[in-house]
């Protein structure tokens, strides 16, 4: 395939904070390659990171394999004291181990016209 007339996408992805180092250190030791922009998520005001990443067409599904297993929604275990009294955890009642929902990625993928890099 040519290399002028391959098509192209622009992944842009948004992912927690956290999950940032490790997304883009796996994205980098594949050869991909991401500008970063800080951002803040507009419902929980949680910092969040935006992926701009253009590829040929053909990688897409790599680096969407990559956002999920990186950023994707996953179970955590955590702990948390449970009480609900007025002023707040009471430290006589022991913590208690509470799986949570955590991560999560959002892609937009777009076409692009083209890609230059000098």
């Amino acid at each position: 395939m040519d290399k002028e007339k391959s098509k192209k996408k622009l992944l842009l992805a948004v992912i927690q904070g956290d999950d940032y180092p490790d997304t883009v250190d796996d994205l980098n030791r594949r050869g991909f390659f991401a500008t970063v922009l800080s951002s803040t998520g507009g419902f929980l005001k949680k910092r969040s990171m935006t992926l701009m990443i253009g590829v040929e067409e053909h990688q897409t599904q790599a680096v969407l394999d990559i956002l999920k297993n990186c950023a994707g929604r996953r179970q955590q275990m955590t702990y948390s004291n449970l009480s609900m009294s007025p002023g707040g955890p009471n430290p006589s009642i022991p913590m208690m181990p509470v799986q949570m929902s955590v991560g999560g990625v959002v892609v937009f993928i777009m076409d692009l016209e083209d890609i230059q890099k000098y």
